[in-house]
């Protein structure tokens, strides 16, 4: 087990939230996102979201930790966490330090010095979360999904998705580009962060519908 200090996920959740300022633009993109997935969840009752960065080792492996959160704290059901890549890479360190910050447990499903496979929980969830880095169309994604991309390169260079019913682009700052500096924690933390308190607006718009 990677052990984390008794650090209160809800507390993290919700400061994120009430600390979140966001644009008109980008809370327009928000709204789409929600009424989409609460369309297609009351048409199906059942909906998976994949989230897609580049290398699924940073981006896009906080927002799917944060939705799989959020599914629980607002207490939805049928509705799925999923994240990939368009090349496999690995769950990168900072991004579990960052989210061992917020008070996930992260523990080792199977070791690999390239890409290790993590269970990743935290106090009071019932079902952990299985993750690790792999391609948007690796089997354990489940299928059909609303597709959200995360970072630009996967904009570009993922034109096509074909099983994807939609595909939104919600671009974050990669914090990849902090991970030689002295201000590698505070870079992840903000964005990690800032996707915790979109999540949460996200997924409170989709509850007052389902």
């Amino acid at each position: 087990m990677i052990s984390s200090k008794n650090i209160n996920t809800k507390i993290f959740f919700e400061d994120a939230r009430n600390s979140l300022h966001l644009s008109e633009e980008r809370k327009d993109l928000l709204l789409q996102i929600a009424d989409t997935i609460v369309d297609e969840y009351l048409d199906r009752e059942k909906l998976n979201l994949n989230f897609i960065c580049t290398h699924n080792s940073r981006r896009s492996q906080l927002a799917q930790v944060w939705c799989f959160y959020a599914i629980d704290y607002f207490k939805l059901k049928n509705l799925f966490s999923f994240s990939g890549g368009t090349e496999t890479t690995a769950f990168h360190r900072n991004t579990v330090k960052t989210l061992q910050q917020a008070g996930f447990e992260f523990n080792v499903e199977d070791f690999s010095h390239q890409n290790p496979k993590y269970l990743v929980s935290f106090k009071g969830c019932k079902n952990s979360l299985m993750a690790f880095s792999k391609t948007f169309d690796n089997p354990i994604n489940d299928y059909p999904y609303i597709a959200i991309t995360t970072c630009d390169s996967a904009d570009k260079n993922c034109p096509f998705i074909p099983d994807a019913i939609y595909r939104f682009h919600l671009p974050y700052t990669d914090p990849k580009t902090s991970d030689t500096s002295e201000n590698t924690k505070e870079t992840y933390l903000a964005v990690n962060k800032l996707i915790a308190g979109e999540m949460y607006f996200l997924f409170e718009e989709i509850k007052k519908y389902i």
